[in-house]
């Protein structure tokens, strides 16, 4: 989505915090020669992706990263050969039977 609006310069900070209070923050773009204005917004607003005076779509998938804060996400690019592994959590349970003082001649048998 693209959201664009005129601002009073002199209120750039509250509206830094109005952007954040929508809690997305996957990518913003700021279109300024002003210095000052430009590290304001870096300053103020959490993203996980700031394009300056360029196009705001321009991630590779797969080999830049590409993330986002709060409900935006983080990591990989969606799509990209990672982006899988952040919707797994992966574990594995070893239980040591014999220094429990369980019968290993009980479990040897169940294969057979």
């Amino acid at each position: 989505m693209l959201h664009v609006l005129s601002f009073d310069s002199k209120k750039i900070v509250e509206l830094c915090n109005q952007i954040n209070s929508l809690n997305y923050g996957l990518t913003i773009g700021i279109h300024s020669r002003i210095d000052k204005v430009i590290n304001t917004v870096i300053k103020n607003t959490s993203v996980g992706n700031t394009y300056i005076n360029r196009n705001i779509v321009g991630a590779v998938v797969g080999s830049q990263p590409f993330g986002g804060h709060n409900k935006s996400g983080t990591g990989p690019k969606a799509g990209g050969p990672e982006y899988l592994k952040k919707f797994c959590y992966e574990y594995s349970i070893s239980n040591n039977v014999v220094a429990m003082g369980g019968n290993v001649d009980l479990l040897s048998n169940v294969y057979d």
